[in-house]
């Protein structure tokens, strides 16, 4: 037993001298934000982001309360972009290449712009068998998915890294 807190302390010792720490919950310049519920699955997940991440923030949905909240956040929807890449010398499709773009802007409740409309984009390449069309459609909503999620914690970091003027 003892042994084995020894191990545990000595394994740990180079990540705790690297400086390594837990992100933990995002420290915010406001305390409320204002984001709109309707739109494409990307507000969804951006509230569910937001409220889930801990913290003191206040996440305004009702367009009714938009008054109340400090800063709104504004979602100009997704594009997806679904490009073919390589062929086969039959010329039947052998890899795709997924994108994924979302613009979004932050603005104060005076209407002035805490971050400009901004586009954030990912891509992943994906191998394509017309054998196995259906599994690869799945395949395909998966990467999509986790691009979302991913462009949806960029955001939210972006959020966190704003300063607001005094």
């Amino acid at each position: 037993m003892h042994r084995r807190t020894l191990l545990a302390i000595a394994a740990s010792a180079p990540v705790a001298g690297c400086g390594f720490h837990l992100r933990g919950a995002p420290d915010f310049a406001f305390n409320s934000l204002y984001v709109p519920t309707g739109g494409t699955s990307l507000n969804k997940d951006m509230i569910r982001t937001l409220q889930g991440a801990g913290g003191r923030l206040v996440v305004i949905t009702d367009p009714a309360q938009i008054k109340q909240a400090e800063a709104a956040l504004e979602l100009f929807g997704e594009e997806r972009t679904r490009t073919v890449v390589g062929l086969t010398t039959a010329g039947q499709v052998r890899e795709l290449q997924l994108g994924l773009a979302v613009h979004f802007r932050l603005r104060d409740a005076h209407g002035r712009e805490w971050i400009a409309d901004t586009r954030l984009a990912r891509t992943e390449d994906v191998s394509y068998d017309e054998s196995v069309s259906l599994a690869k459609e799945s395949e395909e909503a998966l990467l999509y998915r986790n691009m979302r999620t991913d462009l949806v914690q960029q955001i939210v970091r972006r959020l966190a890294a704003v300063k607001v003027p005094r």
